[in-house]
């Protein structure tokens, strides 16, 4: 067993009991608390197969507390993005070096969602709405907006970037080179933004049309609804009788019970249609202007060789920047993710430097 795998059970406990700290509901403030306690005893377990005691275990990592910090200003639910992405990611390791190896598959490598149901289901406390509660957290999060940030400018450093050495190898000019890299910033973030915005807003008016034809059936066939909704607890692991009463449960509330069918049924967080298309726009634009503006900047104060090469060492150090931030998601390296990102962002830019070298000269 690697020190890392303790150092991920370690973090993975500690961020639950965060989650658990800061959560407003106790139902799933209690389920956030027992995962802390099943990570922190997988810990343990690891330290035993080195021979090691509880007082050698490590502390949470500095990734585990950037990303504390994370939740505590930009919410929890990205943390709990994060914690089920490592879970499944651990989930389906061990499933795959089990079936390469040979050894049985036991049932227990399941990911720590199933763990999380096992849970939920166990307390009597926990009814139909939270149990959908939860889940719907689960399927809304992932740290989907702070990947959006970081992807916006990767996108727009890496196309700039490229976009400005091809302009850069077929000419000498610096107007030239300052005018084709901040249309393609205007361009390219305003692009993202209408992009982004038509995409919140259809798919914002699909869900809101598929939610009403959802609360249609409601009223009309209240029965085949709550058969429905049975049968979905049933597909969960949940005993039949218990299902049928927590069936019976939701169907009072006929607003309990279309928020549990739309996110059961369709799919559908009704969290995520409360976001505006034009923050969602704007947001998109400011970040890809961020990214694009990194490898022009430069050349606002010089030209020739001296811009080129301090427009690729400013992108470089934005590019191991951002590699950096998606390890805050992946867990690797570091300087792996970092330097990763920086050789794929320069051999972009070296391709379309040579080609826009050739280019100049053929047309001189």
């Amino acid at each position: 067993m690697h020190q890392s795998s303790i150092q991920t059970e370690v973090d993975a406990s500690y961020l639950y009991q965060k989650l658990a700290e800061n959560e407003s509901d106790q139902a799933i403030a209690s389920v956030f608390a027992k995962m802390s306690e099943i990570e922190k005893g997988h810990a343990i377990a690891f330290l035993k197969t080195l021979n090691l005691e509880a007082k050698d275990m490590p502390a949470p990592s500095r990734r585990a507390k950037i990303l504390n910090t994370i939740g505590r200003y930009f919410g929890y639910d990205y943390v709990l993005g994060v914690l089920m992405d490592t879970e499944k990611s651990i989930s389906n390791a061990l499933l795959l070096a089990k079936k390469k190896n040979n050894i049985p598959i036991q049932g227990t490598e399941s990911n720590h969602v199933k763990i999380l149901r096992n849970i939920l289901d166990s307390e009597a406390k926990v009814g139909s709405k939270a149990i959908t509660k939860f889940e719907s957290r689960h399927r809304s999060v992932g740290g989907n907006a702070l990947r959006a940030a970081v992807l916006g400018g990767n996108d727009g450093l890496v196309s700039n970037f490229s976009l400005v050495m091809g302009v850069a190898g077929a000419s000498d000019g610096q107007s030239g080179v300052l005018v084709a890299g901040l249309a393609g910033l205007l361009a390219g973030a305003l692009s993202m933004a209408l992009g982004e915005w038509i995409s919140v807003k259809s798919s914002q008016e699909l869900y809101e049309n598929q939610m009403q034809l959802e609360m249609d059936e409601l009223e009309n066939n209240p029965e085949g609804e709550m058969q429905e909704l049975s049968l979905i607890y049933q597909a969960k692991g949940i005993e039949k009788e218990q299902a049928e009463k927590m069936a019976a449960e939701a169907m009072k509330d006929t607003n309990v019970a279309h928020q549990i069918l739309v996110e059961e049924e369709l799919g559908i967080n009704p969290e995520e249609l409360k976001g505006s298309a034009m923050e969602a726009a704007l947001y998109s634009f400011v970040l890809f202007g961020i990214g694009a503006v990194i490898p022009v900047i430069p050349f606002f104060f010089t030209n020739g060789f001296k811009a080129i090469l301090y427009s690729a060492l400013l992108s470089a150090i934005g590019l191991f920047g951002i590699g950096s931030a998606i390890t805050l998601f992946t867990g690797k390296s570091v300087w792996f993710s970092g330097m990763r990102q920086v050789i794929f962002g320069l051999l972009a830019a070296a391709i379309t430097f040579g080609i826009g070298k050739i280019i100049g000269v053929s047309l001189e």
